[in-house]
C-alpha cells in the first residue's frame, strides 16, 4: 500500500450555492469531511492538487491525510462531482477513518507476461471483462493492483478472480461466484465483402433482364408472320 498523501484543507464559513461559487472562483473545491462518529463539516480543497490526483486513476482507493488548517486526520474519497459539460471537478466527498476501519474500494487489476501467453501469439485478443475489483479490506491495508499473470494461457483460456493472490484482510465484494476477470478469445471471422453479396443477389434479376430482350425479338418475328399467313388463307378461300 502507498503512503497517504497530506492534502491541505480549509473549513469553509458559507454553505450553499452562493458559499460554493465563491470557493470555485478563489480555485478551490468546496467539499464536505464526515464519518468516525464525528459531526460532517464543510471544507474546501485546493483544485489543482485535486485535479492532479484524479488524473491517476485511483483517487478514490487513495488515502490521505486531511490537514483542515492544522487539524489533522485520515480520509478516504467516496464522491467526486464532476462539472457536467466540462468534466472537471466541483464537489468532493471524504470520510474519516478510525482505527480499524474497513473500506470498499476498487484496486486497478494488471496483466503480465502477454508474450508468454500461446493463445494471443497465434492472434488470440485478450479480453478484459474487469479492469478494476471492488474489494473490502482494512483501510491500512488497500492494495495498489492486483496481477495477473497470462504465461500458458491458449485461446478460450478464462481467468477468474480465484486465481488471483489476494492479501490477507482483502475480500472480493462479489463471493457468492468464482467470477470472470479476462478470457482470451479467438478473432472474429472475417465480414463477406458487401458488393459480393449484392452480385449474388442481383444475379436472378439480371437473367430475367437478358430474357426480355430476347422475348420481344421473338414476338417481333410472329407479328411479320402474321400477314404471310393471312394471304396464304385468302388464296386458298378463292380456289
Amino acid at each position: 500500500m502507498a503512503e497517504a498523501i497530506e492534502l491541505k484543507a480549509w473549513a469553509r464559513g458559507r454553505s450553499g450555492k452562493g458559499g460554493a461559487r465563491a470557493e470555485r472562483r478563489d480555485g478551490r473545491i468546496p467539499g464536505v469531511v464526515y464519518g468516525d462518529k464525528q459531526q460532517p463539516q464543510t471544507i474546501s480543497v485546493d483544485y489543482r492538487a485535486v485535479n492532479q490526483q484524479l488524473h491517476t486513476g485511483h483517487f478514490q482507493s487513495t488515502i490521505f491525510v486531511l490537514d483542515v488548517e492544522g487539524k489533522k486526520s485520515r480520509v478516504i474519497p467516496r464522491a467526486v462531482q464532476l462539472d457536467p459539460v466540462r468534466d472537471f471537478p466541483i464537489h468532493v466527498d471524504f470520510l474519516r477513518l478510525g482505527k480499524d476501519a474497513m473500506v470498499t474500494v476498487e484496486v486497478p487489476v494488471r496483466f503480465l507476461n502477454e508474450a508468454a501467453s500461446p493463445g494471443l501469439k497465434r492472434g488470440g485478443v485478450l479480453n478484459i471483462v474487469r479492469h478494476e475489483i471492488a474489494v473490502r479490506c482494512p483501510a491500512d491495508a488497500i492494495p495498489d493492483h492486483f496481477e495477473v499473470d497470462l504465461t500458458g494461457l491458449e485461446i478460450g483460456d478464462s481467468v477468474h478472480i480465484s486465481a488471483i493472490k489476494l492479501p490477507d484482510g482483502v475480500r472480493p465484494t462479489i463471493a457468492e461466484r468464482d467470477f470472470t476477470v479476462a478470457t482470451i478469445v479467438g478473432r472474429a471471422a472475417e465480414e463477406p465483402v458487401p458488393g459480393a453479396a449484392a452480385a449474388v443477389a442481383a444475379e436472378p434479376g439480371a437473367e430475367e433482364a437478358e430474357a426480355a430482350p430476347a422475348e420481344e425479338e421473338e414476338d417481333k418475328e410472329k407479328d411479320k408472320d402474321r400477314p404471310k399467313e393471312r394471304e396464304k388463307k385468302k388464296e386458298k378461300d378463292k380456289n
